[in-house]
């Protein structure tokens, strides 16, 4: 069994005490069939709702596998990526978005972008940026999710707005995550490709239910979320299309550290089968269920689990 580093995880529960997702039942163990005996994985990731049904997902195939799992959700990737890979073991990421992260880190916020559309191009980048970091990845999924903007069904419809070049030129203020303003795939990208003017960036979260009422509110223009997101339609608000192509590639993929790998190699096996079902449809339904049919995040983990013979 893998003994605990006392010190080093005193230190990781204290640096994220302050960020920790309260999520109740949604974090908490079950009666997964796992009974720990291979040792302990910290399992983290962004408490957002479609981050907190994949931590499910990956927390209860990991106790099937005989691991007890410590899940420490957060509200930013550079809160648990400062602690990979020594304190942090597991995270569910997503292709694009942790290899930007790692590349802007390690190389300076003006670093020439590595990813692409192709997620092959965006893999083979990734490697030197990944060995160093300490980091592995799993096999992506099919499924993804990447960031997305939305307005107001009466802003669209106002200014004819079916695109975001459509906003070119325009002043707006943006409601997304702590980390938005200097990202290439946020609000960085939106000023510097498609010429929008981000007056103010209002940190209400990803896909938070203050960013959705602050859209429709008019406190904000443009909202922060997934192309997963499956609440838009009901609330008044719609999607607009990234037609200039901000995003990455943006699979969902299991991160490892890359010295538990080492120590654990049945993990790969582990998450990969889930990896191997996983699609963007089910991605879009799992989200549904949790956002739009306050659904628990680990029931519908379970659900969908049981339904796909994974537990």
């Amino acid at each position: 069994m893998r003994l605990r580093r006392i010190l080093t995880a005193a230190t990781l529960t204290l640096s994220l005490a302050g960020v920790t997702a309260c999520a109740g039942d949604d974090l908490g163990n079950d009666d997964s069939s796992g009974d720990g005996s291979k040792g302990t994985i910290v399992l983290s990731g962004q408490n957002f709702d479609s981050a907190t049904v994949l931590s499910n997902l990956y927390r209860m195939l990991l106790e099937k596998g005989d691991y007890e799992v410590d899940t420490k959700l957060v509200a930013t990737r550079d809160l648990y990526m400062q602690q990979m890979p020594d304190d942090v073991d597991v995270v569910p990421e997503y292709v694009g978005g942790l290899v930007d992260f790692l590349n802007t880190t390690q190389n300076g916020a003006d670093a020439e972008r590595v990813t692409t559309a192709d997620l092959d191009e965006t893999l083979k980048a990734a490697e030197p940026l990944l060995d160093k970091a300490g980091v592995s990845l799993l096999e992506p999924a099919q499924a993804t999710d990447a960031n997305a903007f939305f307005v107001s069904k009466d802003y669209a419809d106002k200014l004819e707005l079916e695109k975001l070049s459509d906003l070119k030129g325009k002043s707006v203020v943006l409601a997304a995550h702590p980390d938005c303003a200097p990202r290439a795939d946020c609000a960085k990208g939106l000023e510097d490709d498609y010429g929008i003017k981000i007056s103010k960036v209002l940190t209400t979260g990803f896909a938070t239910d203050a960013t959705y009422k602050s859209v429709l509110d008019g406190e904000s223009q443009l909202g922060l979320t997934s192309t997963s997101d499956g609440t838009l339609e009901e609330q008044g608000l719609v999607l607009l299309e990234d037609d200039l192509a901000i995003q990455p590639v943006q699979n969902l993929v299991p991160a490892v550290s890359k010295k538990f790998l080492a120590d654990h190699p049945d993990v790969a096996d582990i998450l990969n089968a889930l990896m191997e079902v996983l699609t963007t449809e089910d991605l879009v339904e799992l989200n549904r269920q949790v956002s739009v049919e306050r659904v628990k995040a680990a029931d519908v983990a379970r659900n969908y689990l049981e339904d796909n013979d994974l537990l």
